[in-house]
């Protein structure tokens, strides 16, 4: 080691411009000749930083530079290892090769299910896979602390006043250790961390007694770890060494110095103060202490990067984070020691206002050329939507940080896939996967969607038995799917067909897990034409696929068909795809590790919220805090401590802006601690952006004043309105004639929704088919009607969760018909037709419809009956004119519309399924012409109502010209089907003057 008693440690500031100070400090210091960079290395924290310093030495070389080598000590948290430059072949041949992330995750993951299994307990294969995550990160910790699992054991956990549940994961923890560290001794490796701890103190150990004779730098370094500390320590000692330290608080008294800690135990008590983690100069006053430097001996950078802020604003900072007992101080600061001049506020409404302002205010600075932008956020939804917002003025912005595999199209099929084969083909599931646009992605994609719909529409309403035999006997089944439908799916769905049925043969029985995986792939490069495995996210999802084929031995000791998605959802989870280079050159979208050491004229901070900026403490499962705290284990809440030295290190541009939005994703959100700190100290001294919130207000507002719609009320030609109308739509017409314009004359249907319950309507139909059934057989005997009920539950083709749950009730109704119509036949009245149609011209218009049934009375008169599987209509309905269905079919039986007919209507009947007040029983009859008071109408004046009714209809709607106008009678027409085309929430509730849009 060198004699020197001072070591060569600098200091950059946060204003100081990290990247460029440093570049231009080498450059003065080393470049005297045209080889003096090359000489020499330098040694950064990540491959981020390495590249800012090559990015910074490129615009300040005038002629051309030999830039010295360098290399990276590698950053867990960003999967990176360390650089070739340190981890060469000479230097580690006493260390052992470092496991496989792979390898040690789904190695951890068996152990973690076999000893629960032990246990006589069960754990989901993804929850293993988890815990496994978290132990690998535990374990880390650990190392990265030098605390052995010896030290570890010296933990008495029934000393620190642990529950029971912790005590357990303590020994839970001990147990999968040692397991762990047999198997690395079997495979003759180590924790990546126990290597990097061994190659930093082989390499000091080399410089120590042999320093090299050309100039290393550490710079931008702040990692704590004991390792590291010692191997900065030998390069700020050696002749030609220089360590560079970022954001270092060289303002910060001595006295608050040293409240940050670590603090010594008191020798008779045995406690210790709690040292500040949370505070963002720590863990470099702890890194400074494992190095035995103090920070006095840390001197100042030479040289300042343009693209900094002034240095006043570093000491606005300093105060602005003080530990909690000493913000008082903040009362007494100079308005000039509380200025943050060049940092604005944004607070927007909501995260999709927020990231249109960010992308608004990015846009004016790329307007000036010697503008660069960064933009900072550990939000990555938020990060997403910045960047789609840029989209629009064809600005590209790499996400450095990256997007989860799991949210990114290859990963959101590859999801799809698995829920739809692991769960029997759900139709919501298995129509999302064929629909996705990664499959049958090339010319042949437009017969592919063609056929889709189709089964898109076939698998509407309730759920199909499960499996691909559940569609199978959908399109066989003749109850209530039109066959032209079916005829036209048959050959594509055998096609289809063909490419699911050897995986789900294989998830059938007990899972062969390497089986598995050779037909997922084979599955996934079927349906897509492989274009799954394209661009970087496919690329990881194959990478990822090969891993886990390559180590069948190592995958889940237990895992269920159900578990697949989830399992993979975890495994995706962590995968970061970061986009191929090719975006603006001078706009960058970070994330908090990626955005150290970098530098731009503006910074926008966004997310400052709590939960993001800084981020939710995720408690560690494994270990308690009394004994991580006892073990010496950095607190959980170190994390917001780097948080917010990643936040001072981001103001330290010229022009700053932080935003956050009042709401987020999930409902109201609280402002980040750290935002309050920078309010609460400056005052009216921190201003908010002037022009921000007014930009969103322009950029998409209309040139003309905006102009409110009325109801509408469209104005169809007199050939439009010529057509024929069904005794079900009349009441359509009458209490909300836009709807029947909607359905009837422009022809637009409202479908069922995919996987519904069974609805009134879809009931409705199934029942009317059995009793037509029953009808034809011209059996009446109630056990006939049951055995007819029976054929339809019994159809593969039908849900078994909806074959248990409606089939009580649709039988105990069922059997109330077949008991009334036979009680009805031993007084003389008998059934003549059953779900028959007629037609006959009313008021000038063919009026048609189906009668559930008509039945011939005692006296020779006939019975109108309608079948209902809810309530029947009110007899107040009736008589206002809003619901003339059984009028009508009795109007078109007198004239003679129904075959084989004839007869004056005397009874008018609805037959309801559902219960009777006030009893539990299934089943009852209601008509309108019976009942107390004036709210019944006479029988005899039923059919001249519903056709003096219908009369008053026709010639408006139909033979005359009035505006179809939305939800005329809203009490009546409470379908919603086409709200959303009759712009509802627009006009509904203003005053019923304004005058109808007749378009």
């Amino acid at each position: 080691m060198s004699d020197r008693r001072r070591p060569s440690i600098y200091n950059i500031a946060a204003h100081g411009g990290f990247a460029d100070a440093l570049a231009q400090g080498l450059i003065d210091r080393f470049a005297k000749d045209a080889f003096g960079l090359a000489r020499g290395l330098v040694i950064l924290p990540n491959n981020r930083a390495q590249r800012a310093l090559q990015e910074a030495f490129v615009r300040l070389s005038e002629d051309g530079l030999l830039l010295p080598q360098m290399a990276v000590i590698g950053d867990l948290d960003l999967d990176e290892s360390i650089g070739v430059a340190l981890d060469s072949g000479e230097l580690a041949l006493d260390v052992p090769p470092a496991v496989d992330p792979m390898d040690r995750l789904l190695t951890l993951a068996q152990l973690i299910q076999k000893e629960i299994r032990l246990r006589d307990d069960a754990i989901l294969a993804k929850d293993a896979l988890r815990l496994a995550r978290e132990f690998a990160r535990t374990i880390d910790q650990l190392n990265v602390e030098e605390i052995t699992l010896a030290d570890l054991k010296k933990t008495e956990p029934e000393s620190l006043d642990l529950s029971s549940h912790w005590q357990d994961s303590y020994r839970f923890f001990l147990i999968i250790a040692e397991k762990w560290q047999q198997q690395l001794e079997q495979w003759q490796r180590v924790d990546q961390a126990v290597r990097r701890n061994a190659l930093f103190d082989h390499i000091a150990a080399r410089w120590k007694v042999s320093p090299p004779d050309h100039f290393v730098v550490a710079a931008g370094i702040t990692t704590s770890a004991p390792a590291i500390a010692r191997f900065l320590e030998t390069i700020s000692f050696m002749p030609l060494g220089l360590v560079v330290l970022p954001d270092l608080d060289l303002i910060m008294p001595d006295q608050e110095w040293d409240l940050l800690g670590p603090f010594q135990p008191d020798p008779q008590t045995g406690f210790a103060d709690r040292a500040q983690e949370t505070h963002p100069q720590y863990h470099i006053k702890l890194l400074l202490d494992r190095m035995s430097i103090a920070r006095g001996e840390v001197m100042r950078w030479p040289r300042t990067g343009e693209s900094g802020a002034a240095a006043k604003r570093s000491r606005a900072l300093s105060h602005a984070f003080a530990i909690p007992k000493l913000t008082v101080r903040w009362q007494t600061l100079e308005s000039s020691e509380r200025s943050l001049a060049g940092v604005q506020t944004v607070e927007a409404s909501n995260s999709a206002e927020e990231a249109q302002i960010i992308a608004l205010l990015a846009r004016q600075a790329l307007g000036d050329p010697n503008q660069r932008v960064a933009i900072v956020t550990p939000d990555r939804s938020l990060a997403t939507r910045v960047s789609a917002h840029l989209k629009r003025w064809d600005i590209q912005v790499d996400d450095t940080a990256g997007q989860p595999l799991a949210k990114l199209p290859e990963g959101v099929f590859f999801l799809n896939l698995l829920a739809a084969v692991a769960n029997g083909f759900p139709p919501a599931e298995l129509l999302a996967l064929l629909k996705h646009p990664l499959v049958q992605s090339r010319e042949e994609r437009l017969v592919w969607l063609d056929n889709v719909r189709k089964l898109d529409l076939l698998m509407r309403g309730p759920r199909p038995a499960p499996g691909l035999a559940g569609i199978d006997a959908l399109l066989k089944a003749e109850n209530y799917r039109t066959k032209k439908l079916r005829d036209a799916l048959a050959p594509w769905w055998q096609s289809v067909r063909t490419m699911f049925a050897p995986i789900e043969t294989l998830l059938a029985g007990p899972l062969d897990w390497a089986h598995l995986l050779d037909q997922l792939r084979q599955l996934a490069e079927t349906l897509t034409g492989g274009a799954i495995w394209a661009g970087p996210a496919g690329r990881e999802l194959a990478d990822l696929l090969t891993k886990l084929q390559v180590r069948a031995e190592m995958g889940p000791i237990r895992i269920a068909a159900d578990e697949l998605a989830g399992y993979f959802e975890t495994l995706m989870s962590e995968i970061s795809v970061r986009p191929p280079y090719g975006g603006h050159p001078r706009i960058a979208l970070y994330g908090l590790l990626e955005a150290r050491l970098q530098q731009s004229e503006l910074v926008i901070c966004c997310g400052l919220n709590e939960g993001s900026w800084p981020q939710a403490i995720t408690p560690d499962p494994w270990l308690a805090p009394m004994i991580r705290k006892s073990l010496g284990l950095p607190a959980q809440e170190r994390q917001i401590g780097l948080s917010a030295h990643d936040l001072v290190g981001a103001m330290g541009a010229k022009r700053v802006v932080l935003s956050r939005a009042r709401r987020d994703d999930s409902g109201p959100a609280i402002a980040s601690r750290f935002l309050l700190r920078l309010k609460g100290m400056c005052g009216d001294n921190l201003k908010e952006h002037p022009d921000a919130r007014s930009w969103l207000s322009l950029i998409d507002q209309p040139q003309a004043e905006p102009v409110p719609y009325p109801r509408p009320g469209p104005m169809p030609s007199a050939e439009q309105r010529d057509i024929p109308i069904s005794v079900t739509q009349v009441d359509r017409l009458i209490a909300d004639p836009y709807a029947f314009y909607a359905n009837k004359i422009m022809g637009f249907a409202s479908l069922d929704r995919i996987d519904a319950d069974p609805s009134a309507a879809w009931r409705g139909t199934i029942i009317h088919d059995i009793l037509e059934q029953w009808a034809k057989q011209n059996n009446y005997a109630p056990g006939a009607l049951r055995e007819r009920a029976l054929v339809f539950l019994n159809d593969p083709g039908l849900h078994p969760l909806m074959r248990s749950l409606w089939a009580p009730r649709l039988l105990e109704g069922l059997d109330w018909i077949a008991a009334t119509v036979a009680e009805n036949q031993k007084g003389g009245r008998q059934p003549l037709a059953s779900e028959i149609y007629g037609k006959a011209e009313v008021a000038g218009v063919e009026l048609s419809g189906i009668a559930d049934r008509i039945d011939r009375m005692p006296d020779g008169r006939l019975a109108i009956v309608d079948y209902k599987t809810g309530g029947a209509p009110s007899n107040r309905a009736v008589i206002e004119g809003y619901n003339l269905q059984l009028g009508l079919l009795a109007a078109i039986a007198e004239i003679g519309g129904f075959k084989d007919i004839e007869g004056e209507a005397a009874a008018f009947e609805y037959w309801s399924l559902a219960k009777k007040g006030g009893t539990d029983s299934f089943g009852h009859v209601r008509s309108p012409t019976q009942g107390r008071g004036d709210n019944v109408i006479a029988a005899d004046a039923m059919v001249d109502h519903a056709v003096a009714r219908f009369n008053e209809a026709a010639d408006s709607y139909l033979k005359g010209a009035e505006p179809m106008i939305a939800k005329l009678h809203p009490e009546y027409a409470r379908y919603a089907d086409y709200d959303q085309l009759m712009r509802l929430e627009e006009w509904y509730g203003r005053a019923p003057a304004e005058a109808p849009d007749h378009e």
